[in-house]
């Protein structure tokens, strides 16, 4: 699969983060979307079927092929595994990561909740947090920064599983370990804070990987939105305009200020 094919996939899945990719720089793009649309697959790895089992075999699928990749292996025929393998190699990712993320969401498959908050803490970060790690450790991310950019990565994660939990109920899931409002401000203060304190400690992030951070560009407004009125969340009437979400964007990356 080429890399235009790649941007085509996280284009359809994963919109948010293939606009924050058009606002990297061209030379950090081809590798930002093969690792997002390694992720598009896994993620909707237990959606596309309604049998578990099958979304199971779709899961393991990809573990296996990142065991392969890290064994050195030709990575089996698959339109996004290719490229993959290529990313992983030039860059050396430790394979584990990536099949962490694809692990944690085995938890999608039957829907039952999170036992508790340390629960959906730990989910947040295995997805987001690990996705969001791997693309700076691309852009060149040192060992220091990995603490900065897994507590961005967890207010960002948190943002989007706030706005995907209308789907998520529809579908009959029960997305949240304690969906009464107070708790779900909480939540939203606690991505705040997060946020917040990795700002705090911005200049541990070397520049180069400032891009892998753009990927959270909606985070603050839906935070704001959810702290302030927790109600909106299960009714899926966040506010946020268009205008506003491209001003966002293009703000961080002239700036380079995620």
């Amino acid at each position: 699969m080429s890399v235009a094919a790649c941007a085509e996939l996280v284009e359809r899945g994963d919109p948010d983060r293939f606009r924050s990719v058009l606002a990297a720089p061209a030379g950090a793009r081809p590798d930002l979307m093969t690792l997002y649309a390694f992720n598009v697959e896994v993620t909707r790895a237990p959606w596309v079927t309604q049998e578990p089992v099958i979304a199971e075999m779709r899961i393991q699928w990809w573990i296996d092929t990142l065991d392969e990749i890290a064994a050195g292996q030709t990575p089996r025929a698959h339109e996004v595994a290719a490229p993959l393998a290529g990313t992983i190699r030039a860059h050396g990712l430790d394979t584990a990561l990536l099949a962490a993320i694809a692990e944690a969401r085995r938890a999608d498959i039957d829907g039952t909740p999170p036992e508790d908050a340390a629960a959906l803490s730990a989910y947040i970060d295995a997805t987001g947090g690990n996705l969001m790690w791997a693309a700076a450790q691309v852009l060149g991310a040192d060992a220091m920064a990995e603490p900065v950019v897994r507590d961005f990565a967890w207010g960002a994660g948190l943002a989007a599983y706030l706005r995907a939990i209308p789907e998520l109920e529809a579908r009959g899931h029960r997305p949240l370990p304690d969906g009464r409002p107070e708790a779900v401000a909480r939540l939203a203060a606690e991505g705040l804070s997060r946020l917040s304190r990795a700002r705090a400690q911005r200049g541990r992030v070397a520049p180069g990987a400032a891009a892998a951070l753009l990927a959270g560009w909606r985070a603050d407004a839906t935070l704001r939105a959810a702290a302030r009125r927790p109600d909106l969340v299960k009714a899926g009437s966040l506010p946020e305009s268009e205008f506003r979400k491209r001003g966002a964007l293009a703000f961080r990356a002239l700036t380079g200020r995620w």
